[in-house]
């Protein structure tokens, strides 16, 4: 009798082992930061649906969970992040993560604080740039693009603040959160802001006062957004059917008709 239950337990769990596994093959999971990633990610679900896939959106709203999420199986691919950004994680968090594919790109804004443009601009004002090395570089070079400093000379994105060589008017750069700086642009003169911070906080692109465009160093340099899994995944039929999806004509066309030159696909 117990060798009979035995069996039968046996059977069950391979069983539920083969259903899990069965579903798990037809089930993708992603992380995705709010906007715009996970809205471009809810329209891939009828396309992906017409695949025999099911896509299940993670919301998480840092720069870090959504990576360390894909490293440890979590989630099957996550999408918020360039490559230089990935880059930069996997160098310093030991992680294996690759780029299946480019999406789109997410032009930085300067927003205006309490000077409402570039030209206001008084001694000693304070402008905010994301804290983290790859985003901060992006933010440096677009501020000496728009001459309020200049970097020595070939540092392109791996500038920091110690690479500022004139600082015109005695800028005071501050680091910060790149999520934390929409909300503070009532306390510095102007903030240099991520696309996807941007459009979640309401912002619009057409507003700011100055903006990246595609012939800029930071997106010749690869700032554009991909998506990502952790490696010897990028070859499952389910991320292939992803990465199709995410590029497809009818993803383009939502991009482009409904974010503004705010979010700007790669076709």
């Amino acid at each position: 009798m117990k060798k009979l239950l035995s069996l039968i337990l046996a059977a069950a769990l391979c069983l539920g082992i083969s259903s899990c596994g069965k579903t798990d093959e037809k089930t993708i999971t992603v992380a995705a930061t709010s906007a715009p990633h996970a809205e471009i990610l809810e329209q891939c679900k009828p396309l992906l649906k017409d695949k025999g896939y099911d896509l299940e959106i993670k919301v998480m709203d840092d720069y870090v969970t959504p990576n360390t999420a894909t490293e440890d199986g979590e989630v099957d691919a996550n999408y918020f992040q360039h490559i230089n950004y990935l880059n930069d994680f996997n160098k310093n968090n030991n992680t294996h993560l690759v780029n299946v594919v480019g999406v789109h790109y997410e032009p930085f804004g300067i927003y205006a604080g309490t000077r409402k443009s570039l030209s206001d601009l008084k001694d000693g004002d304070t402008i905010a740039v994301p804290n983290d090395a790859t985003n901060e570089a992006r933010a440096l070079l677009l501020l000496a693009e728009n001459g309020l400093i200049e970097l020595k000379e070939g540092v392109g994105i791996t500038a920091t603040k110690k690479d500022i060589v004139k600082n015109p008017k005695n800028l005071d750069i501050r680091e910060l959160e790149a999520a934390l700086l929409p909300s503070v642009l009532d306390e510095v003169a102007c903030a240099v802001i991520n696309g996807n911070y941007a459009i979640a906080s309401g912002l619009k692109i057409a507003d700011a006062l100055a903006v990246e465009n595609a012939e800029s160093v930071a997106i010749k340099q690869e700032y554009v957004n991909i998506l990502v899994v952790k490696d010897g995944n990028q070859e499952l039929p389910k991320i292939k059917a992803l990465a199709e999806v995410l590029t497809s004509d009818e993803i383009a066309k939502f991009i482009t008709d409904n974010y503004n030159g705010a979010v700007v696909p790669m076709k």
